[in-house]
């Protein structure tokens, strides 16, 4: 299936992306869309003949808990409703804790890396059994960037993929970007990964820029893709042509002419291989086949034949412990760079706050400057459990709680957003008791 050159749809720049000269798809992120209806912007572009592939960013695929069939239902609903020829998500969990470890869910509102072990890979692959069982179209999942490693670690990232497709048969949405930022920040050489993992299960690539800060690589999708990544897609290009590729844009949109420019310059990247010797083509063929053959590796003999549900509940130990660690401040699991899970833990809360104030735009026009650092504040305390809109939610009434802000004008407004969503009256400290006693009833 021949993509071709696409962009990541969004609502911010639909117009731009409509007037875009030369796209053959285009990306929506699944969870921004009805399940019943389009935008119109995708309406039109859909006529026009234009594909629009779906990608999911919660299902958690390499979470403890086998896929929520809810979220399963959704998703399918958006690919029938679309039309398209697959639907893509992430190798990666995005909540923990649960019933398996007796403790509150925990939402990190973020992609996180799955552990490369063997372990993990079977959750993994009998999660992603349960997905396919439910779509109706072929499933492709993307490789995640990160900015920690879990210890002891069994398979490369390459190693790790090529045993997920050859279990599962699901393909793969390759980010070249990804590649680049686990490169910096774990020292795994994208080249190898290239050569271990299946190219031929290639669905397509995304490209995104990100930003270098001490040492540390912010695959932030709001920043110019960078010469470091072009090379990764090159790298990957003089391995195989991939039927599809996409630029990735998330935020800080660039005028029309500079999105336009990036999709030239991906374009000259792609055509520039097709240039190289066929001789030298089919030397790198050569060697990425006897890469593949040497590094393929089998679960090691002393390997641990626990039973399905002992594995997704160790599993699901794990995951909660680190999440634990970087969304409510407990202490750092064993074998984990404190310093990084700093940096993430940061991250984490920095991108809590973006988001609230795009799902909420009401909170920094009430609160002015002191959004940021009131809303920091709120989540060092307050991990996420239900999602954005519930999350601004309890940052508003927290403030209320603690008779903030100061400003009585901007109370009284923060007071009315709240009740207009929430609850006719404002919240008092006797709300905030009943809830924590109610959420310790829940944990029993």
């Amino acid at each position: 299936m021949e993509l071709g050159i696409g962009v990541g749809w969004r609502p911010e720049i639909a117009d731009t992306v409509e007037a875009l000269p030369g796209i053959d798809w285009v990306e929506a992120v699944a969870e921004n869309l009805c399940a019943d209806h389009l935008p119109a912007s995708l309406v039109r572009l859909r006529e026009r003949g234009v594909t629009v592939v779906p990608h999911g960013v919660s299902l958690g695929l390499g979470g403890a808990d086998r896929p929520d069939p809810g979220r399963l239902a959704g998703l399918a609903a958006r690919a029938t409703l679309l039309g398209t020829p697959l639907v893509t998500e992430h190798i990666a969990f995005v909540r923990a804790g649960g019933a398996r470890t007796g403790s509150p869910v925990l939402e990190a509102g973020h992609l996180l890396p799955v552990p490369r072990t063997w372990a993990a890979l079977d959750v993994l692959c009998e999660n992603v059994r349960v997905a396919q069982d439910s779509l109706p179209v072929p499933l492709a999942l993307e490789n995640i960037a990160a900015l920690i490693s879990w210890p002891d670690e069994e398979l490369t990232e390459g190693q790790f993929l090529a045993e997920l497709v050859e279990r599962t048969g699901v393909r793969l949405l390759i980010d070249v970007a990804n590649l680049h930022t686990n490169h910096v920040n774990r020292g795994e050489d994208p080249a190898t990964a290239l050569d271990e993992l299946p190219v031929e299960a290639i669905a397509y690539v995304h490209v995104a820029g990100g930003v270098e800060k001490d040492g540390v690589w912010h695959d932030t999708h709001a920043h110019p893709v960078t010469a470091p990544v072009l090379g990764v897609l090159a790298e990957l290009r003089a391995r195989i042509a991939p039927p599809g590729v996409l630029l990735e844009r998330d935020d800080n949109f660039p005028p029309a002419a500079g999105l336009a420019a990036e999709l030239d310059t991906i374009r000259a990247t792609l055509d520039a291989d097709t240039e190289a010797d066929t001789g030298t083509a089919a030397h790198r063929d050569g060697v990425r086949k006897s890469v593949r053959r040497t590094t393929r590796t089998a679960p090691p003999a002393h390997r641990d034949d626990a039973a399905p549900e002992a594995l997704r509940d160790r599993v699901a130990v794990a995951q909660t412990s680190l999440l634990s660690a970087l969304v409510a401040g407990t202490p750092a699991p064993e074998g984990f760079d404190h310093r990084r899970l700093g940096v993430q833990s940061r991250a984490l809360a920095a991108k809590r706050a973006d988001v609230v104030a795009k799902v909420a735009p009401e909170l920094p026009r009430i609160l002015g400057r002191g959004y940021r650092d009131a809303f920091l504040a709120y989540a060092r305390s307050r991990p996420m459990s239900a999602g954005y809109r519930r999350d601004a939610l309890d940052f508003a009434e927290q403030l209320l709680i603690a008779g903030r802000p100061s400003d009585e004008a901007a109370r009284r407004r923060l007071t009315r957003w709240w009740q207009d969503r929430a609850a006719p009256r404002p919240p008092r400290r006797t709300t905030r008791l009943v809830r924590a006693a109610r959420s310790v009833l829940a944990g029993r």
